[in-house]
């Protein structure tokens, strides 16, 4: 039970990165596609409304004819935005979505035949389905009460109004059910799966720590934290490990791979982004509290080599890199850190190994270009502060 809560709990609290699905999307080179499918949408929702305009069945009066030709409008609207335009923002996106859900709903309350205003609130599924892929699961529990909200009013003017349908409880009902079984049922499921597969993708199956795209999508919810301005990234790497795969086989390479893993998330702050970034090597993201920098990369290191119950001692070359938050919360490009975290820590394999070599970010650095060669980096942007060696051999400074 408590693993399902607290599956539920970060689900619930999970904030998907509507700009990472769609840079996934154009990396697979299939955002045109999508665009096309959802532009659809529009087109599907201007031919129902225009369908209802002309049916018998449909909605009559001025009211409902003004709402019917608005309907038709937005879904016209909807349609050439996303087959002309570029791919909208997220605000543009979410004010878009309340747009079509409201109007959607007026004009089903309007027709005529309640039967058919409820096939009609079948159209939120359409949205429903956008808002399960690209949003967040709170957008999507607000977007499945507007809907649920929707159909029970609409059941209600059915039973309790005027027509052939009044009185009639067991129908309100059925169409309640017949709501809810597609939309409280199947916007859910595509949500959770959607949200199962992007874990999966972000994630390094040996480990289970993150991937380097889980990093690199994580990376930006390290902004806004109030209080802690100054912030961290550790580049760890295996020393020698290749001798450990040569030696004792691929398998207890895996093991050792996975204890680092342990390791790692027992000895760094219970906030930090763990990744495994590459075959042994790994990183660490947090922020800078009472402890410096220095003593949390050196607990790291420590907590490597200190695995217990393996044949022999694994150590691990580390390299820290200090950042500092603008005024606004704003970090730095993640692959600058990142760069000059890597530079210091291949300054602390040349050092011998099982080192620990800080160094900080300068402000010039973190604004400039991306620059391919990370010695260069170091020496432009990011110059070693001071290096640190186990504990019992003497600290230097660089």
């Amino acid at each position: 039970m408590t693993n399902n809560r607290l599956s539920f709990r970060s689900r619930w609290q999970y904030r998907v990165d509507y700009h990472w699905v769609v840079d996934f999307l154009e990396y697979h080179s299939v955002l045109g596609r999508i665009k096309v499918v959802i532009g659809a949408g529009g087109l599907m929702m201007l031919v129902n409304a225009m369908l209802m305009a002309v049916s018998p069945a449909g909605v009559h009066g001025r009211a409902g004819t003004a709402v019917t030709m608005l309907s038709a409008v937005v879904g016209g609207s909807w349609a050439v935005r996303w087959w002309a335009l570029p791919w909208p923002r997220e605000s543009e996106s979410l004010v878009w979505i309340a747009v079509i859900d409201v109007v959607t709903t007026v004009d089903s309350m309007l027709v005529q035949d309640r039967v058919l205003g409820a096939l009609g609130i079948l159209m939120l599924v359409a949205t429903g389905t956008y808002v399960a892929v690209f949003h967040s699961p709170r957008i999507l529990a607000l977007s499945l009460g507007w809907s649920l909200l929707s159909i029970l009013v609409l059941s209600a003017t059915m039973v309790l109004g005027t027509g052939r349908w009044r009185g009639d409880i067991a129908l309100g009902i059925a169409v309640v059910v017949a709501n809810l079984a597609v939309i409280g049922v199947v916007l859910p499921t595509v949500q959770l799966s959607h949200w199962l597969l992007r874990m999966d993708a972000l994630s390094d199956p040996l480990t289970r720590l993150l991937n380097r795209r889980g990093l690199d999508s994580h990376w930006s919810e390290r902004a806004g934290w109030a209080g802690r301005p100054t912030g961290y990234a550790i580049a760890l790497d295996l020393d020698r490990f290749k001798t450990v795969n040569d030696t004792f086989g691929h398998p207890f390479g895996d093991e050792v791979l996975q204890r680092t893993a342990d390791r790692l998330r027992s000895a760094a702050d219970s906030d930090a982004l763990i990744a495994r970034t590459g075959g042994e090597e790994f990183a660490v993201v947090g922020w800078v509290r009472d402890v410096p920098a220095a003593v949390v990369a050196e607990r790291l290191r420590a907590a490597i080599a200190t695995m217990p119950g393996l044949p022999i001692t694994i150590t691990a070359s580390v390299g820290a890199a200090l950042f500092t938050a603008s005024r606004t919360g704003e970090l730095p490009p993640h692959q600058h850190v990142l760069r000059a975290a890597d530079a210091a820590m291949y300054r602390a394999k040349r050092l011998g190994g099982n080192t620990v070599v800080v160094t900080e970010v300068s402000r010039s650095a973190q604004a400039a270009a991306p620059d391919p060669d990370p010695s260069r980096f170091a020496q432009a942007g990011a110059e070693v502060s001071r290096l640190t060696r186990p504990r019992h051999e003497q600290h230097r400074r660089s």
